[in-house]
């Protein structure tokens, strides 16, 4: 392979590595998936050791450690931040201190020394970039476009908190930039941990209950909380958030605002939560549309590139391109800061005068976002025969058609395909799927197999040349990574009714109900062959026997833990849940076959990588 260069995030949360070679990422996976520690923010050791082996390497074939953002402006941020609320912030400074005075300062003297202890040879020099640039690289570098101004918001890096940027050709400029404490994203988390869920991953939460309230208080929000420019740049009003004082995000100013105190954490859902998302989501969406303007103003560009966290909001990415500011948009699927270790590997190489490279078709660089390992089918056979697991192994057509059978029958189905993806999504690799025409199947798989909250929405997959049949949707969205409306053939009327809240999931609104969320919008992923050859043949079975393209797609795990990543991973999910089919690779287990599930201290053990 030529240059490779080893991207890392790491010590925050959803620590990842990533490879890249020549600018083409090579391999890419989160540690969680590795640890069974959702969201792990430690170093990614086992994760680098898969993207090494992913490309027959060791360390001493890599020409550079590329680190996500720098640590020393990190610091520098935080004390300035502590100093600046003091004496308020003294017991919080005082509590982390000790973290950022005995290592985090000498962050990148860690990851060499953690490196070191891999055993995989003599170290590369390991260089850093800025959290933001990192972002903006993940999301232009392996874009499919040659030229695309690109947006970046999320919680803070360093210091920059939103970034505007114009990428050309294998450049790429920061344009604008907006400064913490004002960050759009952590109004966002503000409401989020007020609403009871949590920070950096409860979010998506916050943004699947917002259809069941009204924006009664976004007017509040915009009084009183955030000061909105026409250009989309922003302030925040800061006697209202703790976060630069304490460890909480919200105090008694948003209780006097919002009608009470936060809700306790799995305490009841009630009108005022529905109605404070509902109210946070317009007024981020209106942010990101401004800031969508404003970044065509400053670069001229017709197309869009989008990474930070806030870019997971699949919402406000569906009202950006229904607005038609861009002929094209396109997000990193992995946009939070997992992604970073990808960028920073991009930014590196890009620097360094590798050329940007793409398959032909306009397609990105992203392979599917399928950048994480992968098991053969002889690897599969051997767990399965080893541990006395009862299966049929059948070729890629039949075993496509046997699942579609069960998936028109009722059945719910655990899918593990090929290399698992890289990103939040389960993009058909490592996902669970269901029969979207089934009132009963979004409560069910919600209740009997991920064992969450009722109201959370379930996404379709749907035959790329058949989404225009079923969604309002103009452009591709491979990577599930922007929601709009159910087509006008696919609804239907809605029984009058004075339901409210969660009461509003027994109305059934489209011919696809599983995937409808109560404000008829879905969050749509597009299937091509040349993306997910295997799900694309289990899309057009099952559209062959049922006439639908579209499935149900939800990822393979249950509440509280990451996406599987291995065969025993999968089987363990299978067997703790009330999965129906297990399809591992090309070996397909029915549940009523299997002997009694009985725990054991085993489950991680190690399967070849194909």
């Amino acid at each position: 392979m030529s240059d490779l260069v080893l991207g890392i995030s790491a010590y925050y949360h959803d620590s990842a590595a990533a490879l890249v070679s020549g600018g083409t990422p090579v391999a890419a996976a989160q540690e969680e998936r590795f640890t069974r520690i959702r969201h792990d923010p430690a170093f990614p050791a086992e994760a680098v050791r898969y993207c090494l082996q992913e490309a027959g390497a060791e360390l001493g074939d890599v020409s550079a450690v590329a680190y996500y953002e720098d640590p020393a402006l990190k610091f520098r941020r935080v004390v300035s931040s502590y100093l600046g609320a003091a004496p308020r912030g003294f017991a919080s400074f005082h509590e982390t201190l000790p973290d950022w005075l005995s290592w985090k300062t000498r962050t990148v003297d860690r990851v060499r020394q953690e490196l070191s202890g891999l055993g995989l040879g003599p170290v590369p020099p390991l260089i850093t970039r800025r959290h933001h640039e990192s972002h903006a690289a993940s999301a232009y570098f392996p874009s499919p476009y040659k030229s695309a101004a690109v947006l970046c918001i999320d919680g803070v890096g360093e210091w920059a908190t939103t970034t505007l940027w114009h990428g050309k050709g294998s450049e790429l400029r920061q344009v604008a930039e907006l400064r913490f404490p004002h960050s759009l994203g952590l109004l966002y988390s503000a409401f989020t941990y007020f609403c009871g869920f949590k920070v950096d991953s409860g979010e998506y939460k916050l943004m699947g209950l917002a259809p069941y309230g009204t924006p009664r208080y976004a007017e509040v929000i915009r009084n009183n909380l955030i000061d909105i420019k026409p250009d989309g740049s922003f302030r925040l009003n800061m006697r209202y958030f703790e976060y630069l004082r304490g460890q909480r995000m919200t105090g008694a100013g948003f209780e006097r605002l919002f009608d009470g105190p936060r809700r306790a954490p799995e305490g009841p859902l009630t009108e005022r939560e529905f109605d404070l998302a509902a109210s946070v989501q317009q007024v981020t969406e209106e942010v990101v549309l401004l800031l969508a303007r404003t970044a065509r103003e400053l670069t001229g560009e017709s197309k869009l590139c989008l990474a930070g966290g806030v870019a997971l909001n699949c919402v406000a990415n569906g009202k950006v391109i229904a607005q038609d500011l861009y002929d094209e948009v396109w997000i990193q699927p992995a946009a939070g800061d997992a992604g970073g270790a990808l960028g920073a590997a991009l930014a590196v190489t890009m620097e360094r005068g590798a050329e940007r490279t793409h398959p032909a078709g306009g397609r990105d660089a992203m392979s599917g976002s399928l950048l994480g390992p992968s098991y053969s089918d002889e690897a599969i056979a051997t767990y399965l025969d080893g541990k006395g697991i009862p299966y049929t192994r059948l070729d890629e057509d039949e075993l496509a058609r046997r699942v579609a059978a069960g998936l028109a029958d009722g059945k719910i189905v655990g899918w593990f395909q090929g290399r698992m993806e890289f990103g939040p999504r389960a993009l058909g690799a490592r996902s669970i799927l269901g029969d979207p025409r089934d009132p009963a199947m979004q409560s069910v798989m919600n209740r009997k197999i991920k064992f969450r909250e009722s109201f959370r929405p379930f996404a379709p997959s749907v035959l790329a040349s058949d989404a225009k049949d079923y969604f309002d949707l103009d452009q591709e969205s491979p990577y599930m990574l922007v929601v709009t409306d159910v087509a006008a053939a696919q609804r239907v009327e809605a029984e009058d009714s004075d339901a409210t809240g969660l009461d509003l999931l027994r109305i059934q609104r489209s011919t696809i109900p599983a995937v409808t969320h109560v404000d008829r919008s879905a969050r749509v992923q597009t299937v091509t062959e040349h993306g997910n050859a295997p799900y694309h043949r289990l899309l057009a079975a099952f559209k062959e026997q049922t006439g639908c393209p579209v499935v149900v797609n939800t990822s393979f795990n249950v509440r509280g833990e990451p996406i599987v990543n291995s065969p025993h991973d999968a089987y363990t999910c299978f067997m703790r849940t009330n999965i129906d089919l297990l399809a591992l690779g090309n070996c397909l287990l029915h549940k009523a076959e299997q002997p009694e599930w009985r725990e054991s201290e085993d489950w991680r053990d190690a399967i070849p990588l194909d």
